[in-house]
């Protein structure tokens, strides 16, 4: 069995005698594992560090077996990101949310959405926007999707305010109204795909208590988990980066 792949580093574990255990979320296969013979020598020990691209080559003798690879770096960013609190957590944070996937089951589009959010990582103008949309992007793969297009009371798609914590979907500002107490507010930059100002700081919690609530009650809780700790630390440092 033999595949070529670009995958991004996840994790990774010493193993024997200078190998090391990489988790990588590849684009065409999900999240796999596999042996790197000499991962902590001093060429391959940086580059299978979390957040890095590399160009992954995987073998193993039978398909179930957890096989080697052979990497070569494409993209170096976790330098950068662990030199700031946001990045260090953010990592940390991302590698709990993809192990709710099950593992070689490819997620193509969630892969493309981890990229992005790996490169703005530590920007605090644009990364509490972007890891609500890569939550809700991870909802949707496990089968749990939210409907914010458009008001389940009236099926307007304009001034929707709230989301039901129940079913998932938009309500409108003015149907939503004598429910606001029970419903989920729906921050603006999901509300309204069209608008050019960043979020502010109060929208980031609002969001991050939306994506929390459907992480917490679909995807951790079944399984008899809690939501990563990293998650609020990563709030707090991009909150603190935004009001620096």
């Amino acid at each position: 069995m033999e595949w070529r792949d670009t995958g991004i580093v996840v994790s990774a574990r010493p193993l024997g005698e200078g190998g090391v255990v990489v988790e990588l979320m590849t684009r065409a296969h999900g999240r796999h594992l596999g042996l790197v013979r000499g991962g902590r020598s001093r060429r391959l020990s940086p580059v299978l560090q979390p957040g890095n691209e590399v160009d992954a080559v995987w073998r193993a003798r039978l398909d179930e077996q957890l096989g080697s690879y052979v990497v070569e770096p494409v993209k170096a960013r976790a330098a950068r990101l662990i030199d700031s609190a946001a990045g260090a957590f953010g990592l940390a944070l991302i590698a709990g949310h993809l192990r709710l996937l099950a593992e070689r089951e490819p997620h193509q589009y969630l892969y493309e959405a981890l990229g992005v959010m790996l490169d703005h990582l530590d920007d605090p103008e644009v990364a509490g926007a972007l890891m609500v949309r890569f939550e809700l992007v991870l909802l949707d793969e496990l089968g749990f999707g939210l409907d914010l297009a458009t008001c389940a009371a009236t099926g307007a798609a304009t001034d929707l305010a709230y989301v039901s914590p129940k079913s998932g979907r938009a309500v409108g500002r003015e149907p939503g109204a004598p429910w606001r107490d029970r419903l989920l507010p729906l921050p603006r930059f999901l509300a309204d795909r069209t608008a050019n100002a960043p979020p502010e700081a109060d929208e980031i919690r609002d969001g991050f208590r939306l994506t929390g609530h459907f992480l917490n009650t679909r995807a951790f809780e079944p399984r008899g988990l809690t939501l990563p700790p990293d998650r609020e630390r990563y709030l707090a440092a991009v909150l603190k980066g935004m009001a620096a």
